[in-house]
């Protein structure tokens, strides 16, 4: 049975030839990069090198590049360090109801220190309106926390517009681009936005690792103490292979971006085609191609049930979800859905998040379109 992988916004199959960088760091490279003999300067060198072309990605200065063990780590040292640096000046935060678990949780946890957070609504095409944090932000906000684009819907948030709002106010702005970077482009000065979340296994990198973009000037009370690795920001020896393998995948992912872009959103479409060809009752949970991210396609199946639906799919060798990995088993309906929908809304139980990346080819997308057009019939209670 030909098996088709299309839960790419879970985790990305690792590069080829990141795996080659990898391999050839730990064969020749295994220095202590804050060692100063020349195994130490060498390591150090493919971290600066790496640092470097990471740093260039987003229009970042080099010192202003910290990797972390992934995106959940980012979040918290962005959400956690901002509340405990500013804590003076204010204990507001505001977020949106869509956010990643790792904001979230991060947001829920700091409710229990006594800060107030301010969870904002969103539209039915999971988008946040720019008015809705203007009337939000109060003079003691100090962080502004809203996702790049949604994991589980794949909607563009109005980053740049919010990071204009937010240019002559004491609260800093920090989004989670883990789902956006690697598919869009990202100029973190026209953004406007101080902190930015990344991680490597969602472009064909390593799981494991991350960074945050720290805006230079920006208040961070770290959260690992120990030595003065990362710029004094986060302790501990850095993981040489891991990095290098990120910086092969983000030299990849931006060589292939235009093209990548073009293929998902022709995924996309033939996706859509097939569906109607078959007289598929469907509907689109959030965009389809403007303020969409590219590679993520979430769809209601009227009178199917998730479970059955992921179930046959799986049988039929075809990898899809019911929204955030993290939430992978859950009996908890999607919190993006019942934001964007209502809490009784059927759409809750029979959506389905397809998401396209390495590997995947036009004629895996018909086979796989076709196929959930033969199980949406075979299961639905219509």
């Amino acid at each position: 049975m030909e098996k088709i992988y299309l839960d790419h916004a879970a985790t990305s199959p690792v590069h080829p030839k990141v795996i080659d960088k990898m391999i050839n760091v730990l064969n020749q490279s295994f220095g202590n990069p804050s060692s100063i003999h020349s195994y130490g300067r060498e390591a150090r060198a493919l971290l600066d090198e790496s640092r470097t072309l990471i740093a260039q990605s987003i229009h970042a200065q080099f010192n202003e590049i910290v990797f972390t063990s992934g995106g959940t780590e980012a979040d918290n040292y962005a959400i956690i360090g901002v509340a405990e640096a500013m804590k003076e000046k204010g204990k507001h935060i505001i977020t949106t109801k869509i956010e990643h678990h790792a904001v979230l949780h991060t947001c829920e946890y700091l409710e229990k220190q006594g800060f107030e957070i301010t969870y904002l609504e969103v539209n039915e095409k999971g988008q946040v309106a720019v008015e809705e944090v203007k009337a939000a932000l109060r003079d003691d906000t100090i962080l502004v926390t809203i996702m790049y684009g949604n994991n589980e819907v794949g909607t563009i948030q109005p980053i740049k517009e919010i990071g204009e709002l937010l240019k002559d106010h004491q609260a800093y702005f920090h989004t989670d681009a883990v789902q956006a970077y690697g598919v869009l482009k990202i100029n973190v000065e026209d953004l406007n936005v101080d902190l930015l979340s990344v991680s490597a296994h969602k472009i064909n990198g390593p799981k494991g690792i991350g960074f945050i973009y720290i805006k230079t000037g920006t208040k961070l009370v770290s959260r690992l103490h120990g030595g003065e690795q990362e710029l004094k920001r986060r302790a501990g020896t850095e993981n040489i292979t891991s990095i290098v393998g990120f910086a092969e995948a983000v030299k990849i992912a931006q060589e292939m971006m235009n093209e990548k872009q073009k293929l998902f959103l022709q995924f996309k479409q033939k996706f859509v085609e097939i569906l109607e060809k078959q007289q598929i009752d469907y509907q689109i949970n959030g965009f389809v191609e403007t303020n969409s991210l590219p590679h993520l396609l979430n769809i209601s199946f009227p009178g199917t049930d998730v479970e059955a639906m992921l179930v046959n799919l799986d049988l039929a060798g075809i990898a899809a979800s019911s929204g955030s990995a993290c939430t992978a088993g859950s009996i908890e309906p999607s919190h993006v859905l019942v934001a964007m929908f209502g809490k009784n809304s059927e759409r809750l139980r029979n959506s389905i998040r397809f998401s396209f990346g390495l590997g995947n080819t036009l004629d895996e997308i018909e086979k796989a379109a076709n196929e959930v057009g033969a199980i949406v019939r075979r299961v639905s209670r219509k």
